[in-house]
């Protein structure tokens, strides 16, 4: 999708990367840590130094992506990190700044992962992606599918079992669906729960059938 495309304040979005050739740039747990920081820390326009010299200086500490702050330039409504991709749900917060923020993420990702594995080179397949959200239903099958996302592939049984996403706070945390993701119909943690564990098996079932059609 090109770059010139205008994302405008309260349209929400789909956004997603994945490596170059697959490549596992999430697999250790602190690198899947350092990007969701990253998330946090870029998400202003007001940041004065790169996010690897706020951390040397002590100048940083994490809270959580699903509180907006202030000078956010976009909310988190949903958010994934897979061992070789990212899944994020977006809303936009401030006009045709989200193509500058997934730059400044993706290349600070790769300055940070190329130094520390002494690699040199592309760390993403390609630009990221962008899918427009247009209706409340979508925002929520939408969070759903994300949070989905490491049980389809087989890396935990059951979705909250997987800590790099945003599926932990909404289902533990009743202020996530009740207070803040207005973007998300559903309002109790117990039946959002329900209706994704309902999706749960019929996902990684159709995954299965796609591989097996690619295969063949």
């Amino acid at each position: 999708m090109s770059r010139r495309q205008r994302f405008v304040s309260g349209e929400i979005y789909h956004i997603f990367n994945k490596s170059i050739a697959g490549f596992g740039i999430f697999r250790s747990r602190i690198n899947k840590k350092r990007f969701i920081q990253s998330l946090d820390y870029y998400n202003t326009n007001n940041y004065s130094q790169r996010f690897a010299t706020a951390l040397k200086r002590n100048m940083y500490t994490y809270q959580s992506l699903l509180y907006p702050k202030e000078d956010s330039i976009i909310k988190f409504i949903s958010y994934n990190i897979m061992p070789d991709h990212y899944h994020l749900e977006i809303k936009i917060l401030k006009d045709n700044c989200l193509s500058k923020y997934i730059n400044i993420l993706e290349n600070s990702y790769t300055r940070y992962f190329n130094l520390k594995y002494k690699r040199k080179g592309p760390l993403w397949q390609s630009p990221f992606k962008s899918v427009s959200v247009k209706t409340s239903e979508q925002a929520l099958h939408l969070s759903r599918y994300i949070h989905l996302n490491p049980t389809t592939a087989g890396l935990v049984k059951k979705p909250e079992d997987w800590e790099f996403s945003s599926y932990r706070d909404y289902i533990s945390n009743e202020r996530i669906l009740k207070e803040i993701m207005t973007e998300i119909t559903i309002k109790n943690p117990e039946v959002y729960k329900k209706f994704v564990d309902d999706r749960k098996d019929y996902q990684r079932k159709l995954k299965k059938i796609k591989k097996t059609l690619l295969d063949h």
